[in-house]
């Protein structure tokens, strides 16, 4: 009789627990994958002044930035991130905090070597040499205590005004039409149960 009791528990939690396990997945079917990025090479990166170690692939036509040990792309207003600059993307609901310290018009103080009128002399990072040093570098605060990003004359920007500047940035990252588009997608997702926010989420592509 134990061993029937048993046998029957034990179909009971093999039925059950498959399925604890999908609810706890969400899986947002129809959400496009971005285009491939086809690199020669490992891109190199310079690290942008007055942000949280945000690095950014300056040689590309599309913005690719790398921050906290993940790979990141906007495309259509949406976000991804991977482990992997070129493959394995994920769907990032929102968008990363990071991206509100980018400055508008970091491609034209690159291209000019003058960041807010301080002559800017960055440094091109190898892929390799990122991927070994980006955490201790972020530990050590290394490039804005020891080298102040290579901006000569370097004044740090008051955090309230860092805070502002964050804030307009959200502001306008918000008003975007394709940002307002798919956050209205994302409101009908969450009125239907099936989102999980805040978490980058597996991508199934379908048709």
């Amino acid at each position: 009789m134990k061993k029937v009791l048993f046998g029957i528990l034990f179909l009971s939690l093999a039925m059950v627990v498959p399925i604890l396990t999908m609810a706890a997945v969400d899986i947002h079917v129809g959400i496009p994958l971005p285009p491939p990025l086809v690199f020669p090479a490992p891109p190199p990166v310079v690290v942008l002044p007055d942000t949280d170690d945000v690095y950014v692939a300056p040689g590309l036509d599309v913005d690719l930035f790398f921050w906290n040990g993940w790979w990141w792309r906007p495309w259509e207003g949406r976000w991804y991130r991977s482990h992997y600059y070129d493959r394995d993307w994920g769907f990032f609901e929102g968008a990363p905090r990071f991206y509100f310290d980018v400055d508008h018009d970091w491609r034209r103080f690159y291209r000019d070597h003058d960041w807010h009128g301080h002559r800017w002399d960055y440094d091109q990072i190898p892929y390799d040499h990122l991927q070994h040093n980006w955490h201790r570098w972020y530990d050590d605060r290394h490039w804005e205590r020891e080298r102040a990003w290579g901006v000569h004359d370097y004044q740090p920007r008051p955090e309230r005004e860092r805070e502002e500047f964050r804030q307009q940035r959200e502001r306008e990252y918000h008003q975007r039409p394709e940002v307002q588009r798919h956050e209205q997608e994302r409101r009908q997702r969450e009125g239907g149960g099936a989102n999980i926010k805040g978490k980058m989420l597996p991508i199934i592509s379908v048709g």
